[in-house]
């Protein structure tokens, strides 16, 4: 039992990004000895433990690699695979058995040589390739080269090597950065995303002993922002009634489903992206079953459907009397609720009715995300249960709610409100 423990220690150590100096052979050879003198020369053996020690580099190797380890085509061909080098250059290995494809990996992951050389840039790019690995927004991974191309790409830290890269390295040039772009506080949480999984994903393949970002600070002022209200966040009273006095007409005008779907949008509070993949299979009596949604790949510039929510949750939505009357007017012709010529419509041409709307009447345009904040703010106004409003929202925190409840009220009606209560 003693002498398993020992192996076990021997193991955990030799394989952890925790302690880096057991990551080499000689290492690791000279732990075995020391352990060899206490138990005994045949109760060890060293081939067995660099067997282990391999296997365990592989399975982080698998982990990790991003790109696919392709069979030989021919009997005699050989295994391949890519990888990038430290200039982020896509780079070819060709190996006879997978095997010794595997462990030509591992001297490419944990050579000590391309650690040595690696620099903040390629560090991001291999970082990006992982981050591709585990995320299923092709979005993401756009926004992520957005921002860095935008604030480091260019920066002192561009080119420099990770080794060369402390804590207050990067303090000074992230509150330059804060100061030189006039960054708000959620901005910079949105971009300091990038460098903080960098550095993360570095300490966890052993490349640094510790993460430099939990060290740093910013010390610079954040961009004041101004408050937003229910004057920009939602539609007030009479707002509402004139865009749905508008959106009947053009229905009179056109029969376009598509203003009904924003009509009823006021009424349901979906994101717009749940709004049109809507099937009439989803009226479950008196709610509406919200399963799926419409995401836009931003690369590609096209629209798809995936079988989920934002949150990945699904949830049932009360289908109010006149909400149900809206939907009764619409011809049931396709799978989907909202079509145009047969066609599912897609989130783009619910906006577009809010900005022709806006432009029409001279005024400012605001977003599909504001139908859901109004629905949210209405409910609150009347005395509906906070917990519930989350609920019909799909949102896991009664915390994100609040964010989403302004006044919908006129200044008028506010306060008459005021004077009512007083």
């Amino acid at each position: 039992m003693k002498n398993n423990h020992y192996t076990h220690t021997l193991l955990n150590y030799s394989t952890s990004t925790h302690f880096p100096e057991y990551t080499n052979e000689l290492a690791i050879e000279q732990a075995i000895s020391c352990l060899q003198k206490n138990l005994g020369n045949d109760i060890l053996d060293l081939d067995t433990m660099r067997k282990i020690h391999m296997a365990k580099k592989i399975e982080q190797v698998k982990k990790l690699h991003s790109f696919a380890l392709t069979p030989p085509k021919e009997e005699s061909g050989r295994w391949q695979t890519y990888y990038k080098d430290s200039s982020g250059n896509r780079k070819c290995i060709k190996a006879g058995t997978e095997q010794e494809l595997l462990e030509k990996l591992v001297d490419i992951y944990f050579s000590k040589s391309n650690i040595e050389k690696l620099t903040f840039d390629a560090l991001f790019l291999e970082w990006l390739e992982y981050k591709k690995t585990i995320t299923d927004s092709p979005n993401t991974i756009t926004r992520h080269r957005q921002h860095y191309n935008k604030y480091f790409a260019s920066c002192a830290l561009s080119g420099k090597k990770l080794r060369q890269l402390d804590s207050l390295t990067l303090e000074t040039e992230f509150n330059r950065i804060v100061r030189e772009n006039n960054l708000s506080r959620k901005e910079w949480t949105n971009i300091r995303t990038i460098p903080k999984g960098m550095f993360e994903y570095a300490y966890r393949k052993g490349y640094i002993n510790t993460t430099p970002m939990d060290k740093v600070q910013i010390f610079v002022k954040f961009r004041q922002v101004v408050k937003e209200t229910g004057k920009t966040q939602t539609y007030n009273t009479e707002e509402l009634l004139q865009i749905n006095q508008y959106l009947d007409a053009k229905y009179t005008e056109t029969g376009d489903t598509a203003f009904l779907a924003v009509k009823l949008n006021f009424l349901l509070g979906l994101r717009v992206g749940e709004l049109v993949t809507l099937r009439w299979d989803d009226i479950i009596e008196n709610h509406l079953h919200v399963v799926r949604e419409e995401v836009r790949n931003q690369e590609a510039g096209t629209y798809e459907v995936v079988e989920h929510t934002k949150t990945h949750t699904d949830r049932y939505v009360l289908l109010v009397p006149k909400a149900a009357a809206l939907l009764d007017k619409i011809d049931r012709q396709s799978e989907y609720i909202f079509t145009r010529n047969r066609e599912r419509l897609t989130s783009r041409q619910i906006a577009y009715v809010l900005e022709k709307y806006a432009e029409r009447n001279g005024v400012r345009t605001k977003s599909t995300h504001k139908m859901r904040k109004t629905y949210a703010s209405v409910l609150h106004t009347h005395g509906v249960p906070l917990d519930e409003i989350r609920a019909q929202l799909g949102h896991s925190t009664s915390q994100t709610t609040l964010g989403y409840i302004y006044n919908p009220l006129t200044e008028t009606e506010t306060a008459d409100l005021i004077a009512k209560a007083l």
